[in-house]
């Protein structure tokens, strides 16, 4: 196998820095509507990875809000005066809370200041919205807070940006909300809460969001961030994650009962990401479950994809457990299979099932209609097997609609790969997820990847991929985005076979980052879309309905040799009538271009042309939060003579050709 791709990696690294001047006839054979293109198509890959959940996609702005981080329950604020951590809270799963003390003297004062995310990003005129629970320590009377959001950096003579007095009225505990509105905008602001007088005060669970989030849910998600997701047109999103779904070990594995019912209650986890890895290291992160499953259902519903949750199957992280008794054994998984039948209840059940019933308590009655389920994330060898074949049996018993998906391991080939994928034809999964964080190489020799997949058994989920740039340049880059891109005609050419690619991973904070590339990249106020995210809207946007054969010179388009870096795929749109053409010249000379649609009938004209060029002069540039729009793709019309285009694509360009077959 490794000779193979090293034959091919040459070959592709030749024909790339090849130059011609004969024209290249790509044939689209338009009478022959070959297989249908699933709607899941392209999609989205969601981990919490890189601060994207707390610090990101979540709306959340205060860090640690019920003081419940481990190894010390005041990480992330700062205290002043008479300050307590108490551990008699009125939620069960977050027992702790703070008591502010008066300090005894009138000029001396009790306060907290909670650091955010990297900081407190807030716009000048926005509503935040603060809540906090809280009660008087004294039974009778009353006591007053004060909450501000405040710049520490300010040169002015008043620090506070936004700021109101809460009056705690009782000695129950009780929600406060206020809406603060800031008159400035800070991307590193901190949120204080002030004891006024000296009647003492216990706070719990103290919270900050805009109150402009995606939908308009209270409480919610980032709106920037799941528009951009909106905005790819996506098929189908997994999540919770990857390796978060194992866990370092399985008591920080994600634990998806864990993420629902009221916020308040749902308890703290170890984030996999969190002090593992010390290359970037960020001892703080944690996972507070604010976004949790339901939520995920609910999001994957309003951006029109198909929810795809992966569950643990008994397996802690097998990168970092050698040991066996790591892991569950075979025979006690009841609670672990019975976990994944609960969610699909959760997801799809009537309201008078117990999981039903929650989802339709927090604010969905209808189901989520779920369709897909994966079990176990990277796993490998027959500790996997073993265990996944319990799972199946279950839930081919009781719930027989659920598409069921396996794994073929963390490589794209070798022996695990090999071992893996007869398993999951044994054991009639599905769907089988792939992972190939590769190269550069990689990319431009796979373009054939998936011609000769055996038809029969499952379908392939291309689950985790990226390119990553050779010789240490793993960053985002055009580059990358544009072998990606070429890669992934293959996809679209073997869509018979091939039913769901997802992106990995999909965001990064731009402190907060332990992996990169990454597909839309943030910071406190601001995100930026990468050359890879444009890649893959592209493809969604122009997914088509059917696949049309396309060749050159008998042969599929996939930078073969003598094909001089090109690859194309062609695809028919029966919604729109329309012809979509994709071909991406990875060479370093432009290329002259024929498109033939053979076979269109007499009275058949194409109307409407469309290009959409995606081009950058520097390959190894990309789009940043300072300058996002750097590189876009672009638009603009495009005449054809008969059913023949002639054209030139340039040096390391994607073009996506598309016309509207009409009649005369």
């Amino acid at each position: 196998m490794k000779t193979l791709l090293t034959t091919l990696a040459l070959a592709a690294g030749l024909t790339a820095v090849a130059q011609t001047t004969d024209t290249h006839e790509l044939v689209i054979q338009t009478k022959k509507v070959g297989a249908q293109i699933q709607p899941t198509m392209y999609g989205l890959f969601f981990e919490d990875i890189n601060y994207a959940a707390d610090g990101g996609l979540y709306a959340e702005l205060v860090k640690n809000r019920s003081f419940e981080f481990p190894n010390n329950h005041l990480q992330g604020w700062k205290v002043a005066g008479k300050v307590e951590v108490k551990t008699d809270g009125p939620f069960d799963r977050n027992p702790h809370y703070v008591r502010l003390n008066g300090s005894g003297h009138g000029h001396k004062h009790t306060v907290i200041e909670n650091e955010g995310f990297f900081g407190i990003g807030v716009k000048q005129g926005e509503k935040y919205r603060f809540s906090v629970w809280a009660r008087t320590t004294k039974a009778g009377g009353s006591a007053k807070i004060y909450a501000e959001i405040a710049n520490t950096r300010s040169m002015g003579e008043n620090q506070g940006l936004a700021g109101t007095e809460i009056i705690i009225d009782s000695p129950e505990w009780k929600q406060y909300e206020v809406v603060l509105t800031p008159s400035a905008t800070e991307e590193k602001a901190v949120l204080r809460l002030f004891l006024r007088g000296q009647n003492g005060v216990d706070v719990e669970h103290v919270s900050l969001f805009p109150v402009d989030t995606w939908n308009g849910h209270k409480n919610g998600l980032r709106k920037d961030l799941v528009q951009a997701l909106a905005d790819v047109k996506p098929g189908v999103f997994r999540f919770p994650g990857g390796c978060i779904v194992e866990g370092t070990d399985l008591d920080t594995r994600y634990n998806w009962k864990n993420s629902v019912g009221p916020v308040e209650n749902r308890p703290l986890n170890e984030n996999r990401w969190q002090y593992t890895f010390t290359h970037r290291f960020f001892p703080d992160y944690y996972q507070s479950y604010g976004l949790g499953f339901y939520e995920y259902f609910l999001m994957s519903e309003e951006i029109g994809a198909e929810p795809l949750p992966v569950l643990s199957v008994g397996l802690a992280c097998q990168y970092q457990n050698d040991d066996i008794h790591a892991h569950v054994p075979v025979d006690e998984l009841d609670s672990y299979v019975q976990d994944a039948l609960d969610l699909i209840e959760f997801a799809n059940g009537a309201t008078d099932t117990k999981w039903g019933k929650l989802r339709a308590d927090m604010g969905h009655p209808e189901p989520f209609n779920m369709k897909f389920l994966g079990i176990g994330n990277e796993q490998w060898s027959s500790l996997f097997t073993e265990r996944l074949e319990v799972f199946v049996k279950a839930i081919r018993e009781k719930y027989p609609e659920i598409n069921i998906i396996g794994s073929s391991g963390p490589n794209s080939e070798g022996r695990d790969f090999d071992y893996l994928w007869p398993e999951m034809k044994r054991l009639e999964v599905d769907l089988v997820d792939e992972h190939f964080y590769r190269p550069e190489s990689w990319f431009l020799a796979a373009g054939n990847r998936y011609d000769n997949y055996d038809r029969k058994g499952p379908k392939v989920f291309a689950g985790e991929y990226a390119c990553h740039g050779a010789n240490g340049k793993k960053w985002n880059h055009f580059n990358a985005a544009l072998l990606e891109a070429a890669f992934m005609t293959n996809l679209e050419r073997n869509a018979d076979i091939v039913h769901m690619a997802t992106y990995a991973p999909l965001f990064a904070h731009v402190e907060g980052w332990q992996w990169r590339p990454d597909m839309i990249w943030f910071d406190n106020l601001r995100s930026v879309k990468t050359c890879s995210y444009y890649v893959q809207q592209l493809y969604s946007h122009n997914k088509g309905t059917n696949v049309l054969p396309l060749t050159m010179d008998g042969q599929t388009v996939s930078g073969q040799e003598g094909q001089d870096g090109l690859f194309a795929s062609a695809v028919w749109d029966n919604e729109t009538n329309t012809y979509i053409v994709k071909v991406i010249n990875v060479g370093e000379q432009s290329q002259p271009l024929t498109l033939n649609f053979a076979g269109l009938k007499k009275n058949v004209i194409l109307t409407d042309g469309k290009v959409i060029t995606f081009h950058a002069d520097d390959l190894l540039k990309d789009n940043t939060v300072e300058a996002p729009n750097t590189i876009v793709p672009v638009e603009s019309s495009l005449a054809i003579d008969g059913n023949v285009l002639n054209t030139r694509i340039g040096a390391k360009t994607f073009c996506v050709y598309k016309f509207v077959k009409s009649s005369k």
